[in-house]
């Protein structure tokens, strides 16, 4: 039986996660406190800028030297991620030395904005959205889900990564299943207007996308160093390794791995736990943004 493995959780988003044993479903179907606070360039509203690189935000994406801080954090209860503080430290560079602080939030989010700014030789601020925090995919806020066979899988085709552990830390997946085949995960989403209703432990999750990479997964997750060829070795394992469920039309090109969830509002409150039962339960009509659709507004269309 599959079951969930890890639960991790990004209270500043492009910083380090943090393993919880139980999570619930805030609103908008994020894990709580997940990416709930972000850092931008100064100025830059979050609700326009991209996550792209270049966009605006202070990411992987964009900024190489983020790889470089690392983050511990004071939650809000064993459920909740949402940091109460956090503890940064940061490399010496030409611009800043080496430091470490602890930041109360988010009394403190001005101070942890400037600290970080000098570190990068540019102004940025902290931003913070407590409902559904910062995802990638705006429309699927729900928790990004791959396998430990994925993770073990992947981490063998390049000499540079050590093991499942650090290709979880490369990708930031939210759920890791167990006991199931490399790829399961690409179980989970099916053609455009159609989604994977999937139960996990008292929730249901709906799969909707593979999840599109980016150069991150290709940069040392403490050092920022990138894996020369990454991109061009993955894509071709990637494509030798198929499995045939992943046949969809969402699957566009091979730079895709972990998929995109979408949670029901209501599910919002339930919660997520080390040890669940992962049951696939079939192909369900969704809207543009992942959402169900009720069978009488699908039959109507």
């Amino acid at each position: 039986m599959t079951r969930v493995a890890e639960l991790v959780a990004y209270p500043l988003k492009s910083c380090d996660g943090v393993a919880v044993d139980r999570a619930t479903i805030g609103p908008e179907g994020a894990l709580r406190g997940d990416r709930s606070y972000a850092l931008v360039e100064a100025g830059v509203d979050p609700d326009s800028a991209s996550v792209g690189g270049g966009g605006g935000y202070v990411n992987g994406k964009s900024e190489p030297a983020v790889h470089g801080l690392s983050a511990e954090y004071d939650l809000a209860g064993p459920t909740d991620a949402t940091p109460t503080a956090v503890t940064l430290s940061r490399p010496e560079t030409e611009r800043a030395p080496a430091d470490e602080r602890t930041f109360a939030l988010p009394d403190e989010g001005d101070a942890l904005a400037d600290w970080v700014g000098e570190y990068l030789g540019y102004a940025v601020d902290l931003v913070r959205d407590s409902s559904g925090g910062f995802p990638d995919d705006r429309a699927a806020h729900g928790p990004t889900v791959v396998s430990r066979a994925t993770l073990e899988t992947v981490a063998s085709w390049f000499d540079g990564i050590a093991d499942a552990t650090e290709m979880r830390r490369r990708l930031r997946p939210n759920v890791v299943f167990d006991d199931c085949p490399a790829f399961f995960e690409d179980r989970l989403f099916a053609d455009h207007g159609e989604g994977v209703r999937v139960a996990v432990g008292e929730t249901e999750l709906i799969g909707v996308n593979p999840c599109q990479r980016c150069v991150v997964p290709s940069r040392d997750p403490d050092t920022g160093d990138e894996i020369e060829g990454f991109r061009e070795r993955f894509i071709r394992r990637r494509r030798e390794t198929l499995p045939e469920w992943t046949e969809s039309d969402r699957f566009d090109h091979d730079f895709r791995l972990m998929v995109n969830t979408v949670v029901e509002e209501r599910s919002w409150g339930d919660a997520l736990a080390v040890g669940d039962e992962v049951t696939v339960e079939g192909v369900v009509a969704v809207d543009e943004n992942g959402t169900p659709i009720a069978e009488s507004e699908s039959t109507a269309e």
